[in-house]
């Protein structure tokens, strides 16, 4: 029986460990732009997902990610910067992750199994049909994520898969499934290389587009962003700065005046100085900045 493709050696490996530090180095590399080239194929299909995972918000729903080991951890860098950059609660992002016991440092491989856990994660995590979960497996076969897969999907939540091996369960279980068709690793089986890389631009890339979808970029500024911390205060002032035109200090005081919203604050820097009826137009605009400037300046 053929071996999946996360499992095979690549014919590049061999010899690997007699060649000289720069060359491991220099194929380590080439594997990981391979990789990352591979996204490219599947833009229709995360394209498709963006627009699940926009609805999912615009409907109150949460969007949940479902993953074991590496694959987890690819999730977990995608998820956990929703809300600092796209100013979406954290408690609308759910992480269904095997073995997830508070200790990310010691997740030992056996959990990846325990479908009983992943049905009693979905059970907790309160899932229903206004949901969305993403479930990463680069092997497309991983019984924790497809277990959490087929509890979601009984609860009626959208279902996002993402593998990096055809005609998996993952994937044919999923309402819009991603294939990253990933050569073979350098070291087979390490799924953090090749596999990972790959699930990590496709994720950034969907949620990203979801952003945009929503309203929450503008011009490539992060326009709904929380800022939480001084670093994240000086991008919002710089970025209703930039927008507007007005000078750092008069942004901090848009800004303020704004109770920290960005749009808001540019808004009011635009010369609607009602912070009620900027809100009342942003709203009546899907909360999208471009159209809502266009109706200002009609005023």
């Amino acid at each position: 029986m053929a071996l999946p493709v996360t499992e095979q050696l690549n014919e590049i490996s061999k010899g690997l460990d007699a060649l000289a530090p720069a060359a491991i180095l220099s194929l380590l590399h080439n594997s990981q732009v391979k990789a990352a080239n591979i996204v490219a194929q599947s833009l229709a299909e995360i394209e498709q997902a963006a627009q699940v995972l926009t609805d999912t918000i615009n409907k109150g729903g949460n969007i949940i990610y479902a993953a074991a080991g590496s694959s987890a951890f690819m999730g977990l860098a995608d998820g956990l910067e929703l809300p600092g950059t796209f100013g979406i609660s954290s408690s609308r992002i759910k992480m269904l992750i095997a073995g997830n016991t508070g200790k990310m440092s010691d997740m030992t491989g056996f959990t990846e199994d325990d479908t009983v856990q992943a049905e009693v994660d979905v059970k907790a995590a309160n899932i229903s049909s206004n949901d969305c979960m993403i479930c990463i497996s680069a092997s497309g076969t991983t019984p924790y994520t497809l277990a959490a897969l087929q509890s979601a999907r009984d609860r009626g939540a959208a279902i996002i898969g993402i593998a990096n091996n055809s005609d998996t369960p993952i994937l044919n279980k999923s309402d819009v499934a991603i294939l990253l068709n990933t050569p073979p690793e350098i070291i087979p089986g390490s799924t953090r290389l090749g596999a990972g890389t790959a699930q990590k631009i496709a994720l950034n890339m969907m949620s990203t587009l979801m952003g945009v979808h929503l309203g929450h970029v503008h011009d490539g500024y992060m326009v709904n962003l929380h800022a939480d911390n001084i670093k994240l205060e000086k991008r919002a002032c710089s970025i209703i700065a930039d927008i507007t035109g007005c000078s750092a200090a008069s942004a901090k005081i848009y800004l303020d005046k704004s109770n920290g919203s960005v749009k808001l604050a540019i808004m009011v820097a635009s010369g609607l100085s009602d912070i009620g009826k900027a809100n009342e137009i942003l709203e009546s605009n899907g909360n999208k900045l471009r159209p809502a400037l266009s109706v200002l300046t009609g005023l």
